[in-house]
């Protein structure tokens, strides 16, 4: 998968050279190939077949001159622009080139591509994080044969480097990315194969494999545990829910726990406040919460940091049929406040609902929830941002410059006094699930938060950002994936 070697140049398939803009006199490995071809790259700038602007990937053929087959030369544009988001992008976009080239092995001359401002360490994670999310391909049902495109499965880097703390750092990126792709995986799968019982069979081979304590609650634990909101919702289907519960301990106690609570909604009909003909056909990826924490957990058993981490997925999916819940129920939570029902569309939250507080029961000190929550975060923020709130502001910042260096941005959402008496407004029960249109995401979350009560807790709404709407430098068109290696992240650096 990963390499790493001093000489330059050797007999191989591809060599991957950076060139930054103004920087091409002082590229030490650029001025040697040129040399080794006579000069002739020299011509191919100034003519500009080869170009140093950012995310410009030009092949050249040295044609026996040298003993690589290809040279591919990577622009990486102002050395000053080049961020960790930038980085992963331009790289992103060199490897779906080489894909699509069916390069299966390339080798990067590392000191021509790593800026002056990053670490060694840090802009191998990158680069291997880049590969595995950027040549993801989604799985698809055809009985026609379709031809996927070769995986680029071996990089090498060359130059005088640190062989152990490369390979360390390709190692986690390349986690990072698998995490990624594991919720994507999740979330493109039909819901007539992903059901509650399937994502629960999925997390068990997870723990197996990477050695965690799992435990799936079943109806009839969830009814002993008084899991009303959750059944509640899981009430007009045929397919039984199930508390998904993984267990990840990287300290010597069991203490100082952070819980991921990802909403595992498999399809979202909408219920009896059914959605549109046009409204749900999609609904297979209400489960992206819960995806983005099985990505996660992903990651972790990877990387195995010193943390302790309770993943919490409650899960079902919200169908229509004689015993199905109904618009003015009053259903009881497992916190044991009772809730009247007036949207069976906000099934989310109720699911949620009774995920944080199982959370809280195993005593947790901090709670993330994750959730493709409202289709009011997707009007406020479009696709490009997280909706997030919390009750804790240090905890919220913490996550959110996490999330900023994952190139997965989240933004924060008013939750005050005002907001929670919305969700507190019933003639007949504790709250309400769906109080008014008006700030439609906040009054989700703010649903949400009345069950973290004083547990310092952080809300992400990804409904907008966890599908991409076309192709992009780091995947396919479908599932982002979103989430997940924000949440890997908080785990192993926090």
């Amino acid at each position: 998968m990963f390499n790493i070697r001093q000489d330059l140049l050797q007999k191989e398939e591809a060599l991957v050279v950076g060139l930054f803009s103004g920087q091409i006199e002082e590229n030490v490995t650029f001025q040697t190939l040129n040399e080794g071809v006579e000069g002739i790259l020299t011509d191919y700038i100034l003519d500009g077949d080869i170009s140093s602007n950012y995310k410009e990937v030009s092949k050249y053929l040295p044609n026996k001159l040298l003993e690589t087959k290809r040279i591919y030369f990577l622009g990486l544009g102002e050395e000053k622009n080049l961020d960790r988001n930038n980085y992963r992008k331009v790289f992103g976009r060199l490897f779906k080139r080489l894909q699509a080239d069916r390069i299966t092995e390339v080798s990067i001359a590392f000191d021509s591509v790593l800026p002056s401002s990053m670490s060694p360490s840090e802009g191998a994670s990158l680069i291997a994080e880049s590969m595995g999310m950027s040549t993801y391909q989604l799985a698809h049902f055809k009985t026609t044969e379709e031809k996927k495109l070769d995986y680029l499965h071996e990089i090498t880097l060359v130059g005088n480097l640190d062989h152990k703390e490369l390979l360390n750092s390709l190692a986690m990126g390349y986690a990072m990315s698998k995490g990624v792709n594991t919720a994507r995986h999740l979330i493109h799968s039909p819901a007539n194969l992903l059901t509650s019982t399937s994502m629960a069979e999925f997390a068990r081979e997870l723990a197996l494999m990477h050695d965690f304590s799992v435990d799936i609650l079943e109806k009839e634990e969830m009814e002993q545990l008084g899991m009303g909101a959750l059944l509640a919702v899981n009430q007009g289907s045929t397919e039984p829910p199930a508390m998904i519960v993984l267990k990840y301990q990287g300290l010597p106690e069991w203490g100082n726990v952070t819980a991921f609570v990802g909403k595992g909604i498999t399809f979202d009909t909408g219920g009896y406040s059914i959605k549109s003909k046009t409204g749900m056909p999609g609904m297979k990826g209400d489960m992206g919460g819960a995806a983005a924490v099985l990505g996660a957990m992903e990651t972790i058993g990877r990387v195995k940091p010193t943390c302790n981490i309770l993943a919490v997925i409650p899960s079902t999916d919200n169908m229509i049929s004689g015993s199905a819940f109904k618009p003015d129920d009053v259903i009881t939570s497992m916190s044991g406040r009772t809730i009247e029902v007036l949207n069976t569309d906000a099934e989310g939250r109720l699911a949620l609902a009774d995920g944080v507080t199982y959370a809280k029961k195993q005593k947790v000190v901090r709670i993330i929830d994750v959730a493709t929550l409202t289709g009011g975060v997707v009007t406020a923020l479009g696709s490009w941002m997280t909706g997030a709130m919390t009750n804790n502001q240090k905890l919220f910042n913490n996550v959110q410059q996490i999330a900023e260096q994952m190139g997965e941005p989240i933004w924060q959402l008013p939750y005050n006094e005002d907001y929670q008496a919305q969700v507190r407004n019933s003639d007949v029960a504790d709250l309400n699930n769906s109080p008014t249109s008006k700030a439609h995401p906040i009054m989700g979350g703010a649903f949400v938060g009345e069950f973290a009560e004083e547990t310092p807790w952080v809300h992400l709404d990804i409904a907008g950002t966890s599908m991409a709407e076309s192709p992009h430098d780091l995947g396919p068109k479908g599932p982002s994936g979103v989430m997940a290696r924000t949440l890997a992240a908080i785990a192993i650096y926090s």
